[in-house]
């Protein structure tokens, strides 16, 4: 029986590297950023970032469960807060000013949003999602956010800001939506 080989360690320098990259190029350009560019802005050659990622497909992927990885570990913190006594209205508050800010100039975050449950959960995106049940949860608890919103509902949310517009727009649809989410934006029926 033989053991897999442990990988180069040039190998793993270029993966970090091509990773690095494709979060950038993607952050900059979306992701439909050639491959040649992503090459070009690691320092490899193309051959070398398709050993890495045979498809495209494969890098992107890669990329946004990065930040799908970075939004849970985000999620994960937002749960110490709460447990420290923090107001879990305002946690949810500042989670979608944050990803609205994020998302107009990132690129990627907004690729990673549109991935959330689109195709199987990866372990990133189950301690997302545990996470930010768990916020949720502590809101309805608090009684300030209304017990028919789900985790769902909030990504559905996510999928559909409006990344591409101005930061008075943004500002605008956080003012709009909020209420919505709240026991005081619309009554809870009996």
């Amino acid at each position: 029986m033989s053991q897999a080989r442990a990988p180069r360690a040039d190998a793993v320098r270029n993966r970090k590297k091509i990773l690095a990259a494709a979060r950038e190029q993607i952050a900059a350009h979306g992701p439909d950023v050639g491959m040649d560019e992503i090459a070009a802005a690691a320092g490899v050659a193309v051959g070398t970032l398709y050993r890495h990622f045979p498809t495209k497909t494969d890098l992107v992927g890669a990329v946004v469960t990065d930040h799908v990885g970075r939004w849970a570990d985000y999620g994960e913190g937002v749960v110490e807060r709460l447990a420290a006594g923090a107001r879990a209205m305002d946690e949810v508050t500042t989670f979608l000013d944050r990803f609205l800010e994020l998302s107009a100039t990132d690129q990627a975050v907004k690729a990673a949003a549109q991935a959330l449950g689109a195709a199987g959960e990866t372990a990133e995106e189950e301690r997302a999602r545990a996470a930010l049940d768990r916020l949720l949860r502590a809101a309805r608890d608090d009684g300030d956010l209304h017990p028919d919103v789900t985790v769902d509902d909030f990504y559905l949310l996510l999928k559909t800001a409006p990344a591409d517009r101005s930061s008075t727009a943004r500002a605008r649809w956080l003012t709009l939506v909020l209420p919505g989410l709240t026991t005081r934006g619309r009554p809870v029926e009996s």
